[in-house]
């Protein structure tokens, strides 16, 4: 397994413990949503009683595992990259062009985080109608924090280069299957 140079600075170390978290929490909002589903059906066609709580509490787990978990796959390269174009191009034009990339998704994540937090801000004192204790303004947290964790990811792969290689973000599978892929090779 490689591991990326960068990897033991004190930055990358803390941004590892973010990653980290935001996995689990990604991973429990996919859990807790397998559990609260099937009790939102069962509750409605075999108890007939429809407990209204399980979608709104379900949508809003979708939204917190799809800011964090996109945040994430950044940081490990797995987010969604069409390269068709960059790749046809000459290398000296390959860098400079994914460093632009890297700039617009600074400029995205900012924009999430700062209109994120207007949209918490101006949406608090409002409810859901299914869950009158939870305001609307905490269900739109997911986009400020997924922001400011990209926004933190993306500045550190500006500042600091590509984290894929890092071994917190490699899958376990991935040098246990290179390994097998070379032994069958020899």
């Amino acid at each position: 397994m490689s591991h990326h140079p960068s990897s033991g600075h004190p930055v990358s170390r803390f941004l590892d413990l973010v990653y980290l978290a935001c996995i689990w929490i990604a991973g429990a909002c996919i859990f807790f949503m397998s559990l609260f589903i099937p009790w939102g059906i069962f509750s409605r066609y075999v108890l007939g009683t429809g407990a209204q709580w399980p979608e709104p509490i379900s949508i809003l787990l979708m939204v917190v595992f799809t800011f964090l978990g996109a945040a994430c796959s950044y940081r490990a390269g797995g987010h969604i990259a069409v390269e068709m174009v960059t790749q046809r191009l000459p290398s000296s034009v390959q860098r400079p062009l994914r460093g632009v990339v890297h700039l617009l998704m600074l400029a995205v994540s900012l924009f999430m985080l700062w209109y994120g937090i207007q949209l918490c801000i101006g949406t608090w004192g409002q409810s859901i109608p299914e869950l009158p204790w939870m305001p609307v303004g905490f269900t739109y947290l997911p986009v400020p924090v997924g922001g400011a964790v990209t926004a933190l990811f993306v500045l550190e792969h500006i500042l600091l280069g590509d984290q894929r290689h890092n071994a917190v973000v490699t899958f376990d599978h991935e040098p246990a299957q290179a390994e097998a892929n070379a032994e069958g090779v020899a």
